[in-house]
């Protein structure tokens, strides 16, 4: 599963994982929700992909060389519905 997720490659990828929603951006990705890691086969499942899933935005920050300091978080604005 994780691996089709690519950090920071679009708009409009989402990867649950448990309760977990991560959800993709080209300059952030969102974690929101909860997973519960049980000591069982089923939470060694999950953590497995939770750690694919950081190790892959590792990978991806650790690659870019031009990486900033500090990403700007633009506010969101309201448009006029054209559907309207």
């Amino acid at each position: 599963m994780t691996e089709k997720f690519k950090p920071y490659a679009n708009e409009a990828d989402v990867l649950r994982i448990g309760e977990l929603e991560i959800e993709n951006r080209v300059d952030r990705v969102t974690l929101t929700g909860d997973v519960v890691l049980t000591r069982d086969k089923a939470g060694l499942a999950l953590a497995k992909e939770l750690q694919a899933l950081v190790n892959g935005v590792v990978k991806v920050l650790a690659a870019d060389k031009e990486l900033p300091d500090v990403v700007e978080v633009k506010e969101a604005r309201t448009v006029k519905n054209p559907f309207a």
